[in-house]
């Protein structure tokens, strides 16, 4: 069952990042110049991220137990980290005794613009769902916060009855909105901070960031602090 609701495993939870960390000044890294003015600090620096994926793909592969994977990449915010965690899974995957078997889809879900809810979500792209049946599935995740977005997913991939499914989330956030949902592997818990970087957006803007960033001063307003609901 994914996205265990009781005991999780101790990687479940991540990396666990306090709300009264200050993070790091954003003088201490170079970034592109045109967001310049627009950034407040650094939260998690881009080699961080690095390593911890690579533990992830480490712990995903003990515990899938060098079976075929069948990865869901959720798009747009997810295919950074899809693409690391899945390059760290063939390597390892290529220096054991075993070869695993790795094919990638991507889909998107349609459930926000901005910071405004749009109701039902909606899955576009992808191969049909029904070839996910009898396979084991790991989906990828970028962000997972009130955990209402990824119920739903799982519950429509759940009907084709796929031999596994396992959810890889990279951030998880901490909100009083969440339902209980956790990813069966989180590379780190935040706060519930709105943050940009590593493929994650504002209206297209700041994905190309290598860090994940909290706090935009200028295109973000000063009182936008949370996520939207996810």
């Amino acid at each position: 069952m994914a996205g265990s609701r009781e005991e999780a495993p101790d990687y479940g939870r991540g990396v666990v990042i306090m709300d009264d960390w200050p993070g790091y000044d954003l003088n201490l890294f170079t970034y592109p110049q045109h967001y310049y003015g627009d950034l407040d600090y650094v939260l998690i620096p881009h080699g961080i991220v690095v390593d911890r994926i690579e533990r992830l793909a480490k712990d995903i592969m003990k515990d899938i137990g060098y079976c075929d994977i069948m990865v869901l990449c959720v798009l747009k915010g997810g295919y950074k980290f899809c693409a690391d965690l899945v390059e760290h899974l063939k390597n390892i995957s290529r220096n054991s005794d075993r070869f695993v078997s790795m094919k990638v889809d991507f889909i998107r879900l349609k459930s926000y613009r901005n910071d405004q809810s749009m109701g039902e979500m909606q899955i576009i792209g992808g191969d049909d769902l029904s070839a996910l049946a009898g396979k084991n599935v790991l989906i990828v995740e970028d962000v997972v916060g009130t955990g209402r977005t990824m119920k739903a997913l799982l519950g429509s991939i759940e009907k084709y009855k796929p031999n596994m499914i396992k959810v890889a989330s990279l951030l998880v956030k901490r909100t009083p909105r969440s339902d209980g949902f956790r990813p069966d592997y989180a590379g780190f818990e935040i706060p519930n901070l709105f943050v940009v970087g590593y493929a994650l957006d504002y209206n297209e803007y700041f994905r190309d960031l290598n860090e994940y960033s909290g706090h935009l001063a200028f295109v973000i307003p000063m009182n936008f602090h949370h996520c939207p609901a996810r």
